[in-house]
């Protein structure tokens, strides 16, 4: 089979898994230009700066000995199948690096043959880049459940990211589409890998050189809409990785029907993207704003609002806490305001040291007035048209944030909107990016 086949095979069965998002085009390429946006293959990450890194995302195999109920490369699926071997995969990512498509490597894989048998073709292939062709650039490689601790260790040095990705949320859904896996086996590599980590961590303060390990830490993927959990388990659980094993990232992938299974949705069942999208907004208030699962769902009420995200949520169901006086509510608090990111809480505290803050100053902040204004007073006044009134409050932000921009029908041709039920605003792509609401 020639590289350029496989390379259209594996990058294509790479897309459903979310680490990094997907980019890529099909527009030809001008003569004389330089770069390509061709889909096989390439897509953007972010970097802790904020900076957009292309990465070659492909799986070294779609073979796979699994049958999960859910996913694309289950064994029994009819899909054309390819594998790369450890040397294609080094020489793609160099030929792709020196003609600047890429920064780095996005490297997965379905089981093959065996949980061990994968896992020594990853890190052949990474140790290949790093000691032969002394390639210095991003590297993101998955690490195989079930593995050796030893190949997971050993890989870990040559790689700045590794994640091994749950999937399923429950122990329930695993054992319903997934029964060759356990919790146990995706559960206990990452506690292996975050003990490594920390090991390193340490070492570091007692000696002057170390070996890196997994230097850029470890993340996780959760599917979403496959089995019957609510929001408020999944949270839970996403809080209890952050706690315990110190991931940088939990990923939400709206699950995309792939096959008739009774124990899935339909096939014609669209992704729940609003869903995933309320996830990561939560996900954002748990790293950064100082929220815990339980505060922003409870047995009464498991499930997110879809027409509401999730700070604006609670703070209409705990109105008693407001309205909050920006020119004395401390860091905190602010944080606890829909229409405050953390920019803007930064700024308040810091601005207020020499003055006292305007209404109008705080636009310039960077507020987003049309929804803090109702859980807001200013110098003592209250800006909000229609009270304290929890039902006429969320009337107000949900109309507004159904409101579209005059120029929104310039954006109809991007046709993962299509699939929502309203497209989301500028500012809720910069938020996405900055975790800011």
């Amino acid at each position: 089979m020639e590289i350029q086949t496989k390379l259209k095979i594996l990058s294509d069965a790479a897309k459903y898994d979310v680490s990094c998002s997907s980019s890529g085009s099909s527009r030809k390429n001008q003569t004389g230009g330089i770069g390509n946006g061709h889909l096989a293959g390439i897509c953007h990450s972010w970097s802790d700066d904020g900076r957009c890194i292309s990465l070659l995302k492909i799986l070294l195999t779609n073979y796979c000995v699994y049958d999960c109920a859910y996913c694309v490369n289950r064994v029994t699926n009819d899909v054309p199948r390819a594998a790369f071997t450890p040397e294609e995969v080094a020489e793609l990512t160099i030929n792709f690096y020196r003609r600047n498509y890429i920064e780095g490597l996005f490297l997965s894989s379905a089981i093959y043959k065996s949980p061990d048998y994968t896992m020594e073709l990853l890190l052949k292939a990474v140790k290949k880049l790093r000691e032969e062709y002394r390639f210095n650039g991003y590297i993101h490689l998955k690490g195989i459940p079930g593995a050796d601790f030893r190949l997971i260790a050993e890989a870990g040095k040559f790689v700045d990211r590794m994640s091994v990705n749950i999937e399923l949320p429950s122990q329930q859904g695993l054992k319903l589409l997934a029964p060759q896996k356990s919790k146990e086996s995706i559960v206990k590599p990452m506690n292996f890998i975050y003990s490594q980590i920390i090991q390193k961590n340490d070492e570091k303060k007692r000696f002057k050189k170390v070996p890196l390990f997994v230097p850029a830490g470890q993340t996780t993927q959760l599917i979403i809409g496959a089995t019957p959990d609510r929001d408020l388990n999944i949270l839970k659980l996403s809080e209890n990785l952050y706690r315990r094993f110190s991931l940088k990232r939990v990923y939400y992938s709206a699950y995309v029907p792939v096959a008739s299974n009774p124990n899935l949705p339909s096939i014609t069942t669209k992704p729940p993207l609003i869903r995933e999208h309320r996830l990561y907004q939560a996900d954002w208030l748990l790293r950064f704003y100082g929220f815990t699962a339980n505060e922003l769902l409870d047995e009464q009420k498991p499930d997110f609002d879809i027409e509401l995200d999730p700070k604006s949520d609670w703070a209409i169901r705990n109105l008693g806490m407001f309205p909050v006086e920006v020119n004395r509510a401390d860091y905190e608090m602010l944080l606890r305001v829909p229409g405050i990111g953390v920019r803007s809480a930064l700024k308040i505290v810091a601005a207020r040291r020499t003055h006292p803050l305007s209404y109008e100053s705080l636009k310039k902040i960077g507020v987003v007035l049309k929804r803090a204004k109702h859980f807001i007073t200013c110098q003592g006044k209250f800006y909000g048209e229609v009270g304290l009134n929890d039902k006429l409050i969320r009337q107000c932000l949900v109309l507004k944030k159904q409101e579209k921009p005059d120029n929104a029908s310039r954006f109809e041709q991007l046709s993962i909107f299509s699939l929502l039920p309203d497209d989301p605003k500028p500012e809720d792509t910069l938020a996405s990016i900055t975790g800011e609401f």
